[in-house]
């Protein structure tokens, strides 16, 4: 016969789709194929929506179309290079300080902004917190405007006065919007706007200050590319030149993070599916060799009954992928919801792409991973009507593997992660599953000996996990890496900072005091002495920047691939250089020696200056090499003389250069230090700051809070990926149970019509599921206690402690997979024994 026209075979498979829509293994792959589709939609929109949310408002991230930004200011020649080619011109100062009233004191981001600011963007501030915004305008000589948590911090009313430094500011507004507020540590912190006629006044600002100036420039494209030209080569080492193609930076690090966790968690999430995709069609492909078989007789081709059913299977996946596609859009609202406070004011939508994505990405995981026992069904001979035992000849081992490696590929490539990164993580977790699986398998078989003496419910129970046992195994590690990701997020959220806190020694500092001038030194110490019984020595501090080894550059030491290693970001910025006579503490000596064991024969030449040893490590540094910084605009050198490794989490006021004394004491410096002042003490704090204006004060408890609410933020949004990942498991282990149920089904009649209760086969149903489970949760508590060990051990080099209450994830295993699978297999139970044994 000829064959059929592609819309009769379209509307065939159409007919049959509808006929077996109730059948669980379609449901379970629609179900599959949904959450690997919203997963990767939901997290698409996120990483779509952010960076088009960066780019729109790349200038007003910088509030200018072009900033020159440093630790010092610019330079004369600098401002009338620009303002020569017509560009319009505002200067921002930035730093941090406390606000003082009689209320108490909150260290705040302060920003000090001439006429004009902002070049690009508009203001916005409210009459009073949480009241109705309005853009446009800036604070006048004498004002200060304010965010709302300054005025909740200190109970402040619109009107009030604040003391910042030596001068008092009238706050007049709230102040709800910056364009161009930082990504950076400090920005935290509630900002204070102020104008810049009034800094001088606060007496804050002084040689050494940690400052950043930044000289804002608008005007068009041709004279501020040369405005670039002119100025580039007269850049000083703390100078650097913003435009744009920087703005999508200052969103800051966690941001990127999260979108990095979160593509892993969808990762996962679309492999557990893509396996639930992969036992659905295997349990699809074998209930159809019958039909297949009869569709040969009557005429089919090959070709055409391979169609038939992978129309069935497309049409699937199409209302299953649009319908993901449609909860994942959903779906990343709520992940922007989480991320409220940590995300730009203004985030466009992201249009159809991470939608049509998310689509692909279902599609290729259905082909990828339903594609070999798909192919199965057009080598059923039609012979097979007559003799039930023919099979169809199996796929190529080949085709097998290479399809799910490609779709694992796409689905990489479409997520955009890391490669190195990726294939260490499902390398790893492949050798994990080995040999976890391995254990499993082993520990089954050792089952076969007890159930010689175990009841008739745990005989049947077991002997279904037996009859099965790389299904079993499969089971068990699925559900068990779910319930691992779980508990150790939870576990990290939770206790991560709290152990870290908890090592910290009895009154460790709780206080750091920075940019205390060279006049206020002895009064400062004296006066810490009178109010805290820990307070660390006052360090002096000059902010420089390593330009040179060995005459060599440092950015040509220092590979751009680094970017992320302790040298690359010690050669970026501008450090905090001192000097010491003695070992600060908590520094130990790994090489060289301290200044009073040097020989007396030492080249006197260069001072000595001793280097923290991750950075020495990263730089390549050793023994006698020369460095040269750049401090203030003046050349300095000084040879290594000894390495250190440093406690950074003690609290003290730690330093990754050391200079020999006398090295760079003819430099304007300011001094730092740390101190423990007890609980109850505002009243001193408040006074201690209004005493020495110009002194940052910077409550570590305060970060700590701030840092604990980016965290829980993060937390959140990975918690809720982790949510569908959890069902993706899920759906793995109904799919496992589908590819089993036919057999359970005749199991079940046979059993019945010998005469087993109902409740006999309940009673097995619950204890194999419930084994499955337990061993699941063991599994689960097993690794989560291994992964934390680890990682208190070697990432965050902390003692690591048993955590009691894994143990249970047994009980959680033991009732989550124990309802599925009761829920799973009730058609076991419900089917009829008659029924059964005639079509047997």
């Amino acid at each position: 016969m000829d064959g059929l026209p592609f819309s009769r075979l379209l509307g065939l498979a159409l007919r049959q789709l509808l006929r077996d829509a109730r059948s669980g293994e379609l449901r379970v792959l629609f179900f599959a194929l949904l959450i690997a589709v919203a997963v990767s939609t939901a997290i698409g929109y996120f990483g779509a929506r952010l960076n088009a949310a960066m780019l729109l408002r790349a200038t007003e991230f910088l509030g200018a179309d072009l900033v020159l930004d440093g630790s010092s200011p610019a330079s004369a020649e600098q401002i009338e290079a620009g303002r020569r080619l017509g560009l319009e011109h505002a200067r921002v100062v930035e730093f941090s300080s406390v606000i003082a009233t009689d209320e108490g004191i909150q260290l705040a981001s302060i920003k000090a902004a001439g006429d004009g600011y902002p070049l690009r963007g508009e203001l916005k501030s409210a009459a009073a917190p949480y009241q109705a915004e309005t853009a446009g305008g800036a604070p006048r000589p004498g004002e200060a405007w304010a965010e709302a948590r300054l005025f909740s911090a200190l109970n402040l009313q619109p009107g009030d006065r604040i003391d910042v430094g030596r001068t008092s500011l009238q706050l007049t507004r709230v102040l709800t919007y910056e364009p161009d507020r930082g990504g950076d540590f400090y920005s935290l912190n509630p900002h204070v706007l102020m104008h810049l006629d009034d800094l001088e006044a606060t007496g804050i600002v002084q040689p050494g200050s940690r400052v950043r100036y930044r000289e804002l420039w608008r005007g068009e494209p041709e004279a501020l590319e040369a405005y670039r030209q002119a100025v580039r080569s007269g850049l000083a080492p703390n100078q650097r030149i913003e435009d744009a193609r920087h703005g999508n930076l200052q969103v800051g690090g966690a941001l990127g993070r999260a979108e990095r966790y979160l593509n892993l968690a969808s990762l996962a999430a679309v492999l557990l599916s893509g396996v639930a995709v992969a036992l659905s069609a295997a349990r699809f492909a074998t209930r159809r060799y019958d039909a297949s078989a009869l569709l040969r007789c009557l005429g089919l081709s090959r070709r055409e009954t391979l169609g038939l059913f992978a129309l069935q299977l497309a049409l699937l996946g199409s209302v299953a992928c649009l319908a993901g596609a449609l909860l994942g859009w959903l779906g990343q609202h709520g992940l922007f919801h989480l991320l409220d406070e940590l995300l730009p004011p203004v985030v466009p939508g992201g249009g159809l792409i991470p939608a049509l994505a998310g689509i692909a990405t279902g599609l290729v995981a259905l082909v990828g991973f339903a594609l070999p026992p798909l192919a199965a069904l057009g080598r059923v001979p039609p012979l097979r009507l007559l003799r039930s035992d023919l099979l169809p000849t199996p796929p190529s081992i080949w085709l097998v593997y290479g399809a799910a490696l490609l779709a694992l590929g796409l689905i990489m490539w479409r997520l955009s992660l890391d490669l190195r990164l990726t294939l260490s993580l499902l390398g790893g977790g492949l050798i994990a599953t080995l040999l976890l699986g391995g254990l499993l398998l082993l520990g089954l078989r050792g089952l076969r000996h007890l159930l010689a003496r175990a009841a008739l419910p745990w005989r049947l129970g077991l002997g279904q996990l037996l009859r099965h046992p790389l299904a079993a195994a499969g089971q068990v590690l699925a559900f068990g890496l779910i319930l691992l990701a779980m508990a150790l997020i939870s576990l990290l959220r939770g206790e991560l900072l709290d152990t870290w806190q908890s090592q910290l020694p009895e009154n460790a500092p709780n206080h750091f005091a920075l940019n205390v001038l060279p006049a206020d030194q002895e009064a400062f110490t004296a006066r810490l002495a009178e109010l805290s019984p820990n307070a660390s020595p006052l360090y002096p501090a000059v902010p420089g920047r390593l330009v040179a080894i060995n005459d060599e550059p440092v950015d040509q030491r220092v590979s751009k691939d680094d970017r992320d290693s302790e040298g690359r970001r010690a050669t970026r910025r501008d450090l905090s250089l001192t000097w010491s006579a003695e070992l600060p503490a908590g520094n130990r000596l790994v090489a060289g020696q301290w200044w009073d064991a040097l020989p007396d024969d030492q080249d006197s030449a260069l001072p000595g200056v001793s280097v923290e040893a991750d950075v020495a490590a990263s730089l390549g540094l050793k023994l006698g090499d020369r460095l040269a910084f750049n401090v203030g605009g003046i050349q300095r050198e000084a040879r290594v003389t000894s390495l250190r490794e440093v406690k950074w989490d003690n609290f003290q006021p730690n330093f990754y250069m050391v200079f020999q004394p006398g090295t760079l004491g003819d430099l304007p410096v300011t001094y730092l230090g740390s101190f423990y002042l007890p609980a109850g003490q505002d009243r001193q704090l408040v006074e201690l700051a209004r005493a020495f204006p110009a002194v940052t004060l910077l409550q570590v408890e305060a970060l700590l809070a701030q840092l604990r609410s980016i965290l829980t933020q993060v937390t959140l949004a990975v918690e809720y990926v982790l949510l569908l990942v959890l069902a993706a498991g899920l759906t793995v282990l109904f799919a496992g149970l589908q590819a089993t149920l036919d057999e359970r089904i005749r199991q079940g009649a046979l059993l019945r019509a010998l005469g087993a209760r109902r409740e006999l086969l309940q009673q097995a149903r619950r204890i194999e599921f419930s084994l499955l489970g337990a061993c699941s949760g063991l599994l689960a508590a097993l690794g989560c206690e291994l992964v934390s060990f680890l990682l208190y051990r070697y990432a965050f080099e902390l003692p690591w402690r048993p955590h009691p209450w894994l143990l249970l994830l047994p009980l959680a295993g033991a009732l989550m997979v124990g309802v599925a699978g009761l829920l799973g297999t009730r058609r076991a139970l419900q089917t009829s024994p008659l029924a059964v044994l005639r079509e047997g």
